[in-house]
Protein backbone atom coordinates (compact mmCIF):
# COMPACT_ATOMS: atom_id res chain seq x y z
CA UNK A 1 0.00 0.00 0.00
CA UNK A 2 1.26 3.84 -0.95
CA UNK A 3 1.54 5.68 1.99
CA UNK A 4 1.19 9.54 1.35
CA UNK A 5 2.23 11.97 4.00
CA UNK A 6 0.46 15.70 4.18
CA UNK A 7 1.79 18.30 5.88
CA UNK A 8 -0.95 20.95 4.50
CA UNK A 9 -4.21 19.23 4.57
CA UNK A 10 -4.53 19.44 0.59
CA UNK A 11 -5.59 15.48 0.70
CA UNK A 12 -6.90 15.58 3.91
CA UNK A 13 -9.95 17.95 2.83
CA UNK A 14 -10.47 16.04 -0.31
CA UNK A 15 -10.33 12.55 0.82
CA UNK A 16 -13.61 10.47 0.55
CA UNK A 17 -13.07 8.57 3.90
CA UNK A 18 -11.54 10.11 7.19
CA UNK A 19 -10.25 8.26 9.44
CA UNK A 20 -9.71 9.86 13.42
CA UNK A 21 -8.91 8.66 16.87
CA UNK A 22 -10.36 9.52 20.57
CA UNK A 23 -9.68 8.41 23.74
CA UNK A 24 -12.06 7.27 26.55
CA UNK A 25 -12.75 10.52 28.88
CA UNK A 26 -10.78 11.02 32.12
CA UNK A 27 -13.60 13.78 33.97
CA UNK A 28 -16.39 12.64 35.82
CA UNK A 29 -18.24 15.04 33.41
CA UNK A 30 -21.38 13.24 32.83
CA UNK A 31 -22.13 14.87 29.47
CA UNK A 32 -18.80 13.47 27.95
CA UNK A 33 -18.43 9.97 26.72
CA UNK A 34 -15.18 10.61 25.36
CA UNK A 35 -12.08 13.00 24.72
CA UNK A 36 -10.52 13.88 21.55
CA UNK A 37 -8.64 16.33 19.85
CA UNK A 38 -8.88 16.28 15.95
CA UNK A 39 -7.24 18.58 13.66
CA UNK A 40 -10.10 19.10 11.83
CA UNK A 41 -12.07 21.58 14.45
CA UNK A 42 -15.28 21.97 12.64
CA UNK A 43 -15.71 18.21 11.84
CA UNK A 44 -15.50 17.26 15.85
CA UNK A 45 -18.02 19.84 16.37
CA UNK A 46 -20.23 18.49 13.94
CA UNK A 47 -19.79 14.85 15.45
CA UNK A 48 -20.53 15.92 19.36
CA UNK A 49 -24.05 17.44 17.76
CA UNK A 50 -24.99 13.65 16.80
CA UNK A 51 -26.96 10.99 18.47
CA UNK A 52 -24.02 8.28 17.91
CA UNK A 53 -21.17 10.68 19.92
CA UNK A 54 -23.12 10.47 22.50
CA UNK A 55 -22.69 6.69 23.17
CA UNK A 56 -19.69 6.34 21.76
CA UNK A 57 -17.36 5.63 24.62
CA UNK A 58 -13.56 5.11 22.77
CA UNK A 59 -13.12 1.79 24.06
CA UNK A 60 -10.12 -0.08 22.52
CA UNK A 61 -11.05 -1.36 19.61
CA UNK A 62 -14.91 0.37 19.60
CA UNK A 63 -15.75 1.70 16.10
CA UNK A 64 -18.49 4.47 14.74
CA UNK A 65 -18.51 6.07 11.34
CA UNK A 66 -20.94 9.07 10.48
CA UNK A 67 -21.42 11.06 7.58
CA UNK A 68 -20.07 14.52 7.61
CA UNK A 69 -21.92 17.60 6.41
CA UNK A 70 -20.17 17.88 3.08
CA UNK A 71 -20.96 14.12 2.23
CA UNK A 72 -17.59 13.21 3.39
CA UNK A 73 -17.58 9.62 5.06
CA UNK A 74 -15.90 9.73 8.74
CA UNK A 75 -14.20 6.71 10.80
CA UNK A 76 -13.82 7.49 14.70
CA UNK A 77 -12.14 4.31 16.62
CA UNK A 78 -11.30 3.99 19.85
CA UNK A 79 -7.70 3.90 21.25
CA UNK A 80 -9.45 3.10 24.99
CA UNK A 81 -7.51 4.97 27.91
CA UNK A 82 -5.12 7.56 26.87
CA UNK A 83 -2.63 6.65 29.64
CA UNK A 84 -2.52 3.03 28.21
CA UNK A 85 -2.68 3.20 24.94
CA UNK A 86 0.63 2.50 23.93
CA UNK A 87 2.54 1.92 20.95
CA UNK A 88 1.31 -1.71 20.53
CA UNK A 89 -2.35 -0.17 20.78
CA UNK A 90 -1.58 2.48 17.82
CA UNK A 91 -0.32 -0.35 15.80
CA UNK A 92 -3.71 -2.74 16.68
CA UNK A 93 -6.06 0.01 16.14
CA UNK A 94 -4.77 1.32 12.69
CA UNK A 95 -4.69 -1.80 11.58
CA UNK A 96 -8.26 -3.16 12.86
CA UNK A 97 -9.36 0.08 11.03
CA UNK A 98 -7.51 -0.05 7.80
CA UNK A 99 -9.05 -4.06 8.30
CA UNK A 100 -12.54 -2.47 8.22
CA UNK A 101 -12.13 -0.01 5.70
CA UNK A 102 -10.16 -2.51 2.48
CA UNK A 103 -13.27 -3.60 1.34
CA UNK A 104 -15.59 -0.62 1.23
CA UNK A 105 -15.68 1.01 -1.90
CA UNK A 106 -13.39 4.47 -1.04
CA UNK A 107 -11.21 6.31 -3.64
CA UNK A 108 -9.54 8.21 -1.47
CA UNK A 109 -8.82 7.57 1.87
CA UNK A 110 -7.01 9.77 4.80
CA UNK A 111 -5.74 9.48 8.56
CA UNK A 112 -6.31 11.98 10.80
CA UNK A 113 -2.35 11.00 12.72
CA UNK A 114 -2.33 13.64 15.56
CA UNK A 115 -5.53 12.23 16.84
CA UNK A 116 -4.11 9.11 17.20
CA UNK A 117 -0.84 10.71 19.25
CA UNK A 118 -1.41 8.85 22.83
CA UNK A 119 2.18 8.69 23.56
CA UNK A 120 2.92 12.57 23.13
CA UNK A 121 5.32 12.04 20.29
CA UNK A 122 4.52 13.66 16.99
CA UNK A 123 7.38 11.43 15.19
CA UNK A 124 6.42 8.00 16.42
CA UNK A 125 3.05 7.87 16.31
CA UNK A 126 3.35 8.60 12.68
CA UNK A 127 5.72 5.93 12.16
CA UNK A 128 3.39 3.49 14.17
CA UNK A 129 0.63 4.53 11.45
CA UNK A 130 2.56 4.08 8.75
CA UNK A 131 4.53 0.45 9.78
CA UNK A 132 1.02 -0.64 10.97
CA UNK A 133 -0.35 0.42 7.59
CA UNK A 134 2.20 -1.45 5.79
CA UNK A 135 2.26 -4.49 7.63
CA UNK A 136 -1.42 -5.00 7.14
CA UNK A 137 -1.73 -4.25 3.85
CA UNK A 138 0.72 -7.17 3.02
CA UNK A 139 -0.84 -10.12 0.94
CA UNK A 140 0.53 -13.31 -0.75
CA UNK A 141 -1.09 -13.78 -3.85
CA UNK A 142 1.48 -14.31 -6.23
CA UNK A 143 0.00 -17.78 -8.05
CA UNK A 144 -3.78 -16.23 -7.71
CA UNK A 145 -5.53 -15.83 -10.90
CA UNK A 146 -7.73 -13.27 -9.39
CA UNK A 147 -6.58 -11.20 -6.99
CA UNK A 148 -7.79 -9.15 -4.11
CA UNK A 149 -8.44 -5.66 -4.90
CA UNK A 150 -8.84 -2.50 -2.42
CA UNK A 151 -10.92 0.31 -3.87
CA UNK A 152 -7.93 2.95 -2.94
CA UNK A 153 -4.47 2.57 -4.49
CA UNK A 154 -2.87 4.91 -1.74
CA UNK A 155 -3.57 6.37 2.06
CA UNK A 156 -3.10 9.85 3.07
CA UNK A 157 -1.54 10.38 6.44
CA UNK A 158 -2.07 13.54 7.33
CA UNK A 159 0.26 15.68 9.71
CA UNK A 160 -1.23 18.94 11.30
CA UNK A 161 2.36 20.23 11.97
CA UNK A 162 4.10 21.62 9.36
CA UNK A 163 7.49 22.26 11.75
CA UNK A 164 7.47 18.75 11.92
CA UNK A 165 8.20 17.70 8.44
CA UNK A 166 11.30 16.53 8.36
CA UNK A 167 11.40 15.30 11.63
CA UNK A 168 8.06 12.91 10.85
CA UNK A 169 9.27 12.41 7.19
CA UNK A 170 13.08 10.91 8.36
CA UNK A 171 11.22 8.52 11.24
CA UNK A 172 8.60 7.35 8.71
CA UNK A 173 11.67 6.05 6.45
CA UNK A 174 13.07 4.42 8.77
CA UNK A 175 9.58 2.63 9.84
CA UNK A 176 9.01 2.02 6.58
CA UNK A 177 12.50 0.29 5.54
CA UNK A 178 11.82 -2.08 8.85
CA UNK A 179 8.35 -2.76 7.30
CA UNK A 180 9.98 -3.42 3.99
CA UNK A 181 11.99 -5.92 5.08
CA UNK A 182 9.24 -7.31 7.25
CA UNK A 183 7.33 -8.16 4.30
CA UNK A 184 10.18 -9.13 2.14
CA UNK A 185 10.65 -11.83 4.98
CA UNK A 186 6.98 -12.75 4.59
CA UNK A 187 7.76 -13.20 0.98
CA UNK A 188 10.57 -15.09 1.20
CA UNK A 189 8.56 -17.66 3.92
CA UNK A 190 5.04 -18.18 1.97
CA UNK A 191 7.15 -19.14 -1.57
CA UNK A 192 6.97 -22.19 -2.46
CA UNK A 193 9.42 -24.80 -2.13
CA UNK A 194 9.79 -25.92 -5.48
CA UNK A 195 10.47 -22.40 -6.31
CA UNK A 196 12.69 -21.56 -3.59
CA UNK A 197 15.29 -24.41 -3.11
CA UNK A 198 18.50 -23.61 -1.73
CA UNK A 199 20.05 -22.95 -5.08
CA UNK A 200 17.34 -20.19 -6.06
CA UNK A 201 17.14 -19.03 -2.54
CA UNK A 202 20.73 -17.37 -2.74
CA UNK A 203 20.04 -15.89 -6.14
CA UNK A 204 17.40 -14.36 -4.60
CA UNK A 205 19.17 -12.70 -1.43
CA UNK A 206 22.10 -11.84 -4.08
CA UNK A 207 19.85 -10.18 -6.00
CA UNK A 208 18.29 -8.06 -3.20
CA UNK A 209 21.39 -7.43 -2.24
CA UNK A 210 23.11 -5.89 -5.57
CA UNK A 211 19.16 -3.81 -5.84
CA UNK A 212 18.71 -2.32 -2.80
CA UNK A 213 22.44 -2.99 -0.11
CA UNK A 214 24.63 -0.74 -1.30
CA UNK A 215 28.34 -1.69 0.41
CA UNK A 216 26.93 -5.13 1.42
CA UNK A 217 29.58 -7.95 0.70
CA UNK A 218 28.73 -11.45 -0.88
CA UNK A 219 29.91 -14.99 -0.79
CA UNK A 220 28.61 -17.93 -1.52
CA UNK A 221 29.63 -21.00 -0.51
CA UNK A 222 28.33 -24.51 -2.93
CA UNK A 223 29.11 -27.77 -1.65
CA UNK A 224 32.71 -27.85 -3.25
CA UNK A 225 33.87 -24.83 -1.16
CA UNK A 226 31.71 -26.10 2.00
CA UNK A 227 33.62 -29.61 1.52
CA UNK A 228 36.57 -27.53 1.63
CA UNK A 229 35.56 -25.81 5.25
CA UNK A 230 34.84 -29.50 6.30
CA UNK A 231 30.89 -28.30 7.32
CA UNK A 232 30.34 -32.18 7.22
CA UNK A 233 27.12 -31.90 9.29
CA UNK A 234 25.76 -29.32 6.74
CA UNK A 235 26.51 -31.54 4.26
CA UNK A 236 25.07 -34.51 5.44
CA UNK A 237 22.02 -32.59 5.86
CA UNK A 238 21.86 -32.04 1.83
CA UNK A 239 23.22 -35.64 1.17
CA UNK A 240 20.00 -36.27 -0.27
CA UNK A 241 18.75 -33.37 -2.32
CA UNK A 242 18.10 -32.83 -5.81
CA UNK A 243 20.20 -29.17 -5.28
CA UNK A 244 23.26 -28.28 -4.11
CA UNK A 245 23.94 -26.29 -0.42
CA UNK A 246 24.84 -22.71 -0.45
CA UNK A 247 26.36 -20.69 2.54
CA UNK A 248 25.31 -16.89 1.50
CA UNK A 249 27.92 -14.99 3.99
CA UNK A 250 26.88 -11.34 3.97
CA UNK A 251 28.86 -8.24 5.44
CA UNK A 252 28.16 -4.68 5.91
CA UNK A 253 30.49 -2.14 7.46
CA UNK A 254 29.93 1.54 8.32
CA UNK A 255 31.33 4.21 6.56
CA UNK A 256 32.44 5.38 10.20
CA UNK A 257 34.20 2.17 11.62
CA UNK A 258 36.66 2.30 13.54
CA UNK A 259 38.56 -0.86 15.56
CA UNK A 260 35.90 -0.21 18.44
CA UNK A 261 32.83 -0.88 16.17
CA UNK A 262 31.05 -3.30 17.67
CA UNK A 263 30.80 -7.07 15.37
CA UNK A 264 27.47 -8.57 15.39
CA UNK A 265 27.15 -11.87 13.73
CA UNK A 266 23.75 -13.26 12.37
CA UNK A 267 23.01 -17.09 11.71
CA UNK A 268 19.93 -18.16 10.22
CA UNK A 269 18.40 -21.72 9.40
CA UNK A 270 17.51 -21.94 5.80
CA UNK A 271 16.07 -25.30 5.77
CA UNK A 272 13.75 -24.81 2.39
CA UNK A 273 11.84 -27.97 3.37
CA UNK A 274 12.19 -30.58 5.79
CA UNK A 275 10.26 -34.08 4.96
CA UNK A 276 12.34 -35.49 7.82
CA UNK A 277 14.94 -37.36 6.23
CA UNK A 278 14.80 -40.81 6.90
CA UNK A 279 13.39 -40.03 10.10
CA UNK A 280 10.08 -39.32 7.98
CA UNK A 281 7.52 -36.75 9.33
CA UNK A 282 4.16 -37.70 9.23
CA UNK A 283 2.19 -36.68 5.91
CA UNK A 284 -0.20 -34.24 8.02
CA UNK A 285 3.20 -32.98 9.81
CA UNK A 286 5.34 -32.27 6.64
CA UNK A 287 2.53 -29.77 5.44
CA UNK A 288 3.89 -26.18 6.22
CA UNK A 289 7.97 -27.23 5.88
CA UNK A 290 8.26 -24.77 3.84
CA UNK A 291 8.69 -22.82 6.51
CA UNK A 292 11.44 -23.86 8.40
CA UNK A 293 13.46 -21.45 6.52
CA UNK A 294 11.96 -18.50 8.54
CA UNK A 295 14.99 -18.56 11.03
CA UNK A 296 17.30 -17.33 7.82
CA UNK A 297 14.84 -15.06 6.05
CA UNK A 298 14.16 -13.54 9.83
CA UNK A 299 17.90 -12.96 10.23
CA UNK A 300 18.41 -11.34 6.29
CA UNK A 301 15.11 -9.41 6.65
CA UNK A 302 16.64 -7.46 10.28
CA UNK A 303 19.63 -7.25 8.35
CA UNK A 304 18.24 -5.61 5.69
CA UNK A 305 16.27 -3.07 7.74
CA UNK A 306 19.72 -2.61 9.73
CA UNK A 307 21.62 -1.81 6.45
CA UNK A 308 19.00 0.06 4.68
CA UNK A 309 18.73 3.00 8.15
CA UNK A 310 22.53 2.62 8.25
CA UNK A 311 23.27 0.76 11.27
CA UNK A 312 26.54 1.87 13.33
CA UNK A 313 27.82 -1.51 13.90
CA UNK A 314 29.70 -4.24 11.94
CA UNK A 315 27.22 -7.35 10.70
CA UNK A 316 27.72 -10.35 9.57
CA UNK A 317 24.82 -12.61 8.62
CA UNK A 318 25.49 -16.17 7.59
CA UNK A 319 22.31 -18.01 5.69
CA UNK A 320 22.67 -22.08 5.62
CA UNK A 321 20.48 -23.06 2.50
CA UNK A 322 19.55 -26.75 1.50
CA UNK A 323 16.38 -29.07 1.76
CA UNK A 324 16.23 -31.98 3.57
CA UNK A 325 15.10 -34.95 1.44
CA UNK A 326 14.99 -38.78 1.51
CA UNK A 327 16.60 -40.44 -1.26
CA UNK A 328 19.47 -43.61 -1.30
CA UNK A 329 22.09 -41.09 -0.83
CA UNK A 330 20.29 -39.01 2.06
CA UNK A 331 22.01 -39.90 5.36
CA UNK A 332 20.89 -42.70 7.50
CA UNK A 333 20.22 -42.34 11.25
CA UNK A 334 22.81 -43.90 13.49
CA UNK A 335 25.35 -42.41 11.08
CA UNK A 336 28.66 -40.62 12.67
CA UNK A 337 29.54 -37.44 11.06
CA UNK A 338 32.41 -35.38 12.05
CA UNK A 339 31.65 -31.24 12.64
CA UNK A 340 33.65 -28.32 11.20
CA UNK A 341 34.97 -27.88 14.64
CA UNK A 342 35.80 -31.83 14.73
CA UNK A 343 33.40 -33.00 17.06
CA UNK A 344 31.96 -36.12 16.30
CA UNK A 345 27.89 -36.05 15.96
CA UNK A 346 25.73 -39.29 16.21
CA UNK A 347 23.03 -38.32 14.02
CA UNK A 348 20.03 -40.80 15.75
CA UNK A 349 17.40 -38.66 13.94
CA UNK A 350 17.51 -37.36 10.81
CA UNK A 351 14.63 -34.78 11.60
CA UNK A 352 16.61 -33.00 13.94
CA UNK A 353 18.69 -31.45 11.14
CA UNK A 354 18.44 -27.90 11.82
CA UNK A 355 20.98 -27.98 14.77
CA UNK A 356 23.28 -29.92 12.29
CA UNK A 357 23.38 -26.78 9.91
CA UNK A 358 23.65 -24.35 12.58
CA UNK A 359 26.43 -25.85 13.95
CA UNK A 360 28.41 -25.74 11.22
CA UNK A 361 27.51 -21.96 10.19
CA UNK A 362 27.87 -20.85 14.75
CA UNK A 363 31.75 -22.27 14.01
CA UNK A 364 32.04 -21.13 10.73
CA UNK A 365 30.54 -17.47 12.35
CA UNK A 366 32.75 -17.80 15.45
CA UNK A 367 35.89 -17.49 12.91
CA UNK A 368 34.40 -13.91 11.42
CA UNK A 369 35.57 -13.09 15.01
CA UNK A 370 32.21 -11.45 16.21
CA UNK A 371 31.59 -9.78 20.07
CA UNK A 372 28.06 -10.79 19.95
CA UNK A 373 26.16 -13.89 17.82
CA UNK A 374 22.27 -14.39 17.57
CA UNK A 375 20.47 -17.57 16.00
CA UNK A 376 17.29 -17.73 14.53
CA UNK A 377 16.02 -21.23 13.98
CA UNK A 378 11.84 -22.95 13.45
CA UNK A 379 14.04 -25.36 15.83
CA UNK A 380 11.54 -27.04 17.80
CA UNK A 381 8.09 -28.46 18.11
CA UNK A 382 8.98 -28.36 21.64
CA UNK A 383 9.09 -24.95 21.83
CA UNK A 384 5.21 -24.27 20.60
CA UNK A 385 4.58 -26.81 24.11
CA UNK A 386 6.44 -24.43 26.50
CA UNK A 387 5.75 -21.26 24.91
CA UNK A 388 2.74 -21.31 22.57
CA UNK A 389 2.84 -19.90 19.25
CA UNK A 390 2.56 -16.41 20.29
CA UNK A 391 6.47 -16.88 22.52
CA UNK A 392 9.62 -16.67 20.86
CA UNK A 393 12.30 -18.57 23.21
CA UNK A 394 15.61 -17.07 23.52
CA UNK A 395 18.66 -18.66 25.44
CA UNK A 396 22.44 -18.72 25.11
CA UNK A 397 26.11 -18.34 27.30
CA UNK A 398 25.63 -14.27 28.44
CA UNK A 399 22.51 -13.26 30.76
CA UNK A 400 23.35 -9.66 29.46
CA UNK A 401 23.42 -10.26 26.01
CA UNK A 402 20.07 -12.31 26.16
CA UNK A 403 18.77 -9.24 28.28
CA UNK A 404 19.74 -6.53 26.07
CA UNK A 405 17.87 -8.13 23.09
CA UNK A 406 14.75 -9.35 25.50
CA UNK A 407 14.99 -5.69 25.75
CA UNK A 408 15.16 -5.12 22.38
CA UNK A 409 12.11 -7.47 21.96
CA UNK A 410 10.04 -5.42 24.99
CA UNK A 411 10.71 -2.16 22.78
CA UNK A 412 9.10 -3.14 19.63
CA UNK A 413 6.21 -5.27 21.47
CA UNK A 414 7.26 -8.67 20.65
CA UNK A 415 7.06 -11.46 22.94
CA UNK A 416 10.86 -13.57 23.91
CA UNK A 417 11.01 -15.19 27.21
CA UNK A 418 14.74 -17.27 28.28
CA UNK A 419 14.83 -20.25 28.89
CA UNK A 420 17.99 -21.87 30.70
CA UNK A 421 20.53 -23.95 29.41
CA UNK A 422 21.80 -26.51 32.91
CA UNK A 423 24.45 -29.54 32.95
CA UNK A 424 21.89 -32.08 33.19
CA UNK A 425 20.90 -31.12 29.62
CA UNK A 426 23.96 -30.13 28.64
CA UNK A 427 25.10 -34.24 29.44
CA UNK A 428 21.60 -35.69 27.71
CA UNK A 429 23.06 -34.07 24.43
CA UNK A 430 26.43 -36.82 24.71
CA UNK A 431 26.61 -39.71 23.19
CA UNK A 432 28.37 -43.07 24.31
CA UNK A 433 30.13 -43.59 20.58
CA UNK A 434 30.62 -40.11 19.67
CA UNK A 435 31.08 -36.64 20.88
CA UNK A 436 27.92 -35.46 20.68
CA UNK A 437 24.08 -36.90 19.69
CA UNK A 438 21.58 -35.07 18.26
CA UNK A 439 18.69 -35.56 19.72
CA UNK A 440 18.25 -35.55 23.52
CA UNK A 441 15.87 -37.93 26.26
CA UNK A 442 12.31 -37.68 24.00
CA UNK A 443 9.64 -35.47 25.16
CA UNK A 444 11.97 -33.64 27.59
CA UNK A 445 13.18 -29.76 27.67
CA UNK A 446 13.46 -30.41 23.59
CA UNK A 447 14.20 -26.71 22.87
CA UNK A 448 17.24 -26.49 25.23
CA UNK A 449 18.76 -29.37 24.85
CA UNK A 450 18.74 -28.69 21.37
CA UNK A 451 20.42 -25.15 22.69
CA UNK A 452 22.53 -27.07 24.61
CA UNK A 453 23.73 -29.01 21.43
CA UNK A 454 24.58 -25.75 19.87
CA UNK A 455 26.23 -24.40 22.65
CA UNK A 456 29.19 -26.75 21.55
CA UNK A 457 29.86 -24.75 18.51
CA UNK A 458 30.17 -20.95 19.71
CA UNK A 459 33.57 -20.43 20.22
CA UNK A 460 36.43 -17.64 20.78
CA UNK A 461 34.62 -16.40 23.95
CA UNK A 462 31.71 -15.15 21.51
CA UNK A 463 28.47 -14.13 23.34
CA UNK A 464 25.62 -16.05 21.79
CA UNK A 465 22.12 -16.19 21.79
CA UNK A 466 19.41 -18.74 20.51
CA UNK A 467 16.32 -17.75 18.97
CA UNK A 468 13.48 -20.49 18.27
CA UNK A 469 11.19 -19.26 16.42
CA UNK A 470 8.76 -21.68 15.72
CA UNK A 471 6.03 -20.91 17.42
CA UNK A 472 6.17 -16.97 16.31
CA UNK A 473 7.03 -17.58 12.51
CA UNK A 474 3.87 -18.36 11.10
CA UNK A 475 0.29 -17.79 11.45
CA UNK A 476 0.05 -14.53 14.34
CA UNK A 477 -4.02 -14.29 14.19
CA UNK A 478 -3.87 -12.61 17.39
CA UNK A 479 -1.63 -9.46 15.75
CA UNK A 480 -4.33 -8.10 13.18
CA UNK A 481 -0.82 -6.89 11.43
CA UNK A 482 -0.07 -10.10 10.90
CA UNK A 483 -1.93 -12.43 8.27
CA UNK A 484 -4.36 -14.99 10.28
CA UNK A 485 -2.05 -17.50 7.65
CA UNK A 486 1.21 -17.46 6.67
CA UNK A 487 4.71 -15.95 7.53
CA UNK A 488 4.25 -13.33 10.37
CA UNK A 489 7.41 -11.59 10.24
CA UNK A 490 7.35 -11.33 13.73
CA UNK A 491 11.19 -10.65 15.45
CA UNK A 492 12.12 -8.84 12.33
CA UNK A 493 12.20 -5.77 14.31
CA UNK A 494 13.65 -7.17 17.39
CA UNK A 495 16.56 -7.77 16.24
CA UNK A 496 16.50 -4.49 13.35
CA UNK A 497 16.51 -2.32 16.92
CA UNK A 498 19.40 -4.73 18.43
CA UNK A 499 21.18 -4.10 15.11
CA UNK A 500 20.41 -0.04 15.37
CA UNK A 501 20.17 0.71 18.58
CA UNK A 502 22.19 -1.55 20.66
CA UNK A 503 24.26 -0.33 23.59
Amino acid sequence: MKIELDFSSEHFDKADLKVVACFEKESKDKDKTWQGSWSDKSLQSHFKTLRSSKTFTASSGEFVSFTAENGESVLVVGLGAKKKAKAEQIRKTVAKAYQAISSKKFKTVAIDALSFNSINDKEKAVALICESIQMTSYKFEKYLSEKSQESFKKICVFVDDKKAKKAVEKAVKKALNVTDSVNFTRDLVNEAPNVLHSEGYAKVIEADVKKNLKGVKVKVLGKAEMKKEKMNLFLSVNAGSAYGPRLVHLTYTPKKATKNTKHIALVGKGLTFDTGGYSLKPGGAMMGMKFDMAGSATVYGAFRAAVLNDSPYKITCILGMTDNAVSSTATMPDSIIKARNGLSVEILNTDAEGRLVLADCLDYACDQKPDYLVDAATLTGACLVALGNQVCAVLGNDDAWINQLKGHADKQDEYMWQLPIIPEWRDDMKSKIADLKNIGTAGRAGTATAAAFLERFVKNDVKWAHLDIAGVGDSQAHLPYCPAKGASGLMVRSLHDALTNGK
